[in-house]
């Protein structure tokens, strides 16, 4: 949907492509099985130093945050902003050089890294509940919501911007999901004292039949935190074309019409990438 948002002399390119975007889009979920710097880079444990909005106990800019506490101690808490910027350096590095395939697969993996950092438990070291006894509500607020509710959610959200200071824009967006994650925890918490015996039901997946939240219960969530759901994501897709548009225009607004010759053909990675996703990852992990 971030296509949506750019310029004509974008639009094309990203329009043709966008099949292998979305499918590509994966990848950085399922490198976490086989890359070990890999998990770290979709979430930042702000509670682990912060108690409260605004965030300006850890230096925002990285050489300065290691100068503080050092690599390896921030790598353990997550390292989702300063990522995102070194993926959209490489994004625009690849525009520079036309790199036909390095364009689809980076703008992918920042749309991925930029979603993340949207979802409120991507932000918290009680990022499934698992301190709280709720476990599971990672799930529900990032895929049990969408799945039932996303249809009816309005996505548009005009045109991409050029950002002065990406990096910037990501702390603000970290700082917002972070703000929200008491709330998520706590309606959660509310909601299931007050509806214990219609909390989970059944239902057929394919040949399987699977433990889910209940439709009365993901109801209940949805509407009880307004439009939290929507407005994370409506502005995830927008950043995620202001990423994209601002990579293009510091790589000198190449032109992204290729010829037919410069094409690759990507589906057989995406077979195998996507082969791989249903043989070793049964369902989407709990994890930050």
């Amino acid at each position: 949907m971030a296509t949506f948002t750019l310029p004509q002399e974008m639009f094309g390119f990203y329009k043709s492509n966008i099949g292998y975007i979305q499918d590509f889009a994966v990848r950085p979920d399922q490198r976490r099985y086989a890359v070990d710097d890999e998990a770290p880079r979709h979430y930042i444990d702000l509670d682990h130093w912060e108690t409260s909005v605004p965030i300006d106990t850890i230096p925002h800019r990285w050489d300065s945050a290691v100068a503080r506490y050092g690599e390896k101690e921030l790598t353990a808490y997550g390292i989702v902003p300063w990522h995102i910027q070194k993926v959209h350096s490489w994004l625009t590095y690849a525009m520079k050089k036309r790199d036909y395939e390095q364009i689809i697969k980076l703008s992918a993996d920042l749309g991925h890294y930029i979603a993340d950092a949207h979802v409120p438990l991507h932000t918290t070291e009680n990022y499934n509940g698992q301190i709280t006894n709720q476990k599971g509500i990672h799930g529900l607020w990032e895929s049990r919501l969408p799945e039932l509710f996303a249809s009816d959610y309005d996505f548009y959200t005009g045109k991409a911007i050029y950002l002065e200071d990406p990096l910037e824009t990501m702390w603000l967006a970290v700082a917002e999901s972070f703000a929200a994650k008491d709330t998520v925890l706590a309606l959660e918490r509310q909601l299931t004292e007050t509806m214990p015996n219609t909390k989970y039901s059944f239902e057929r997946r394919g040949a399987t039949t699977v433990k889910v939240y209940s439709r009365e219960f993901s109801d209940a969530y949805h509407t009880a935190m307004g439009t939290m759901v929507e407005r994370r994501m409506k502005k995830a897709i927008y950043t995620t074309g202001c990423f994209w548009y601002t990579a293009w225009v510091d790589a000198g607004q190449p032109d992204l019409t290729f010829e037919i010759a410069q094409h690759i053909d990507l589906q057989p990675q995406i077979d195998s990438l996507q082969s791989l996703m249903n043989g070793e990852i049964k369902g989407r992990m709990e994890t930050h």
